[in-house]
């Protein structure tokens, strides 16, 4: 697979990739060349809705009776992308005159089941424009278009596809087919899908955790169902955001001290590279005696060991109101802090 140079301008350290809808794509439009000339398109090149037209060289072809089968190898650049190198395949076969072009997920790509998706229940889950850009490169004709991605029913197990109601495999994404490395877009639609379908569930009530152990705290404590819990990571600015505009009657923030520290100095993303905890801050919610050790301390954890649970509730409470502030009367926030053993040591609303 090649890059043009608009992906790959020198000096750019990082190196951009592609989405599996655009390997599915340049698949699509190589195994039709394939089904009405008898030969594949290699490499193929296809048109991005940027306007951008990388080309892909084809890692697998097969040429039968009625049918015609091209794969892609999916590069992610430099992005740590869980399908990156997994091997996406069309299958082409024709439609009756006047049925267009159908979708079908092959073995690794998932089926939807739960409705709030771009995609509605029993529909495979290739996303919209995947979908567009198929037909496209097919020149609206009647096809039937079945992906499979290798080994995509066990990539799936790393995404939030279970809880998106997404079963069996991965879904096939990309709105703009490029994939940009280290960038917090996939993630914050993950999210945002999540609140879809919470919201189309008919749930009231979700849950925004950082990280893994945040989420079992808040498990135990709240006993929601599945769908109502999103793994936010450090994007809580992203999820706040979107609650604003697609209101939930309750919002719970669960996430580790020093993230909810941050969060309640007005932070929006959580990461340690991204920003530090204000030990200042943190020293005035504290007795007077322990405000000099508070501002000495190496790490926040070490300054909640000073305070306890009187420190872990103030933060709380300050992580409540700047969430509160972001959402507006859209959700009703509650913030639980939780240690690094992941017990509830501080909450608030």
């Amino acid at each position: 697979m090649t890059e043009t140079s608009d992906f790959a301008p020198e000096g750019r350290p990082l190196r951009r990739g592609w989405t599996t809808g655009a390997c599915a794509t340049a698949a699509a439009k190589s195994a039709r060349a394939a089904l009405l000339t008898g030969h594949f398109e290699d490499p193929v090149r296809i048109t991005l809705p940027g306007g951008q037209t990388p080309a892909f060289a084809l890692a697998h072809e097969t040429l039968g009776e009625g049918f015609a089968e091209a794969g892609i190898i999916k590069d992610a650049g430099d992005d740590p992308d869980v399908t990156h190198g997994a091997l996406v395949v069309v299958r082409l076969t024709r439609n009756p005159p006047g049925a267009g072009v159908t979708f079908h997920a092959g073995a690794g790509v998932g089926m939807v089941t739960k409705p709030g998706l771009p995609i509605p229940p029993g529909e495979p889950a290739i996303n919209p424009v995947p979908r567009r850009m198929m037909r496209a490169v097919l020149e609206d004709g009647d096809f039937a278009v079945t992906v499979s991605v290798r080994d995509g029913a066990r990539l799936a197990e790393k995404t939030w596809n279970g809880r998106l109601g997404i079963v069996g495999g991965l879904s096939i994404l990309g709105t703009t087919g490029i994939v940009v490395p280290y960038s917090c877009a996939a993630w914050i639609a993950s999210i945002q899908r999540g609140v879809d379908v919470a919201r189309a569930l008919g749930l009231t009530h979700v849950v925004g955790s950082t990280g893994d152990t945040s989420e079992k705290a808040a498990m135990a404590r709240l006993g929601l169902p599945i769908e109502a819990y999103l793994d936010m990571g450090d994007f809580v600015g992203g999820l706040l955001k979107y609650i604003k505009r697609h209101p939930v009657a309750r919002l719970t923030i669960a996430g580790g001290f020093a993230k909810m520290a941050k969060l309640g100095q007005g932070a929006m993303d959580l990461h340690s590279a991204r920003g530090a905890v204000d030990f200042d801050a943190l020293a005035v919610l504290l007795p007077e005696a322990l405000r000099t050790p508070a501002r000495a301390a190496n790490t926040a954890n070490e300054i909640l060991g000073l305070g306890g649970p009187a420190l872990a509730a103030a933060v709380a409470e300050q992580a409540r109101r700047t969430a509160q502030a972001m959402v507006g009367e859209a959700a009703r926030v509650d913030v639980l802090v939780i240690d690094r053993a992941g017990a509830i040591v501080g909450e608030a609303g």
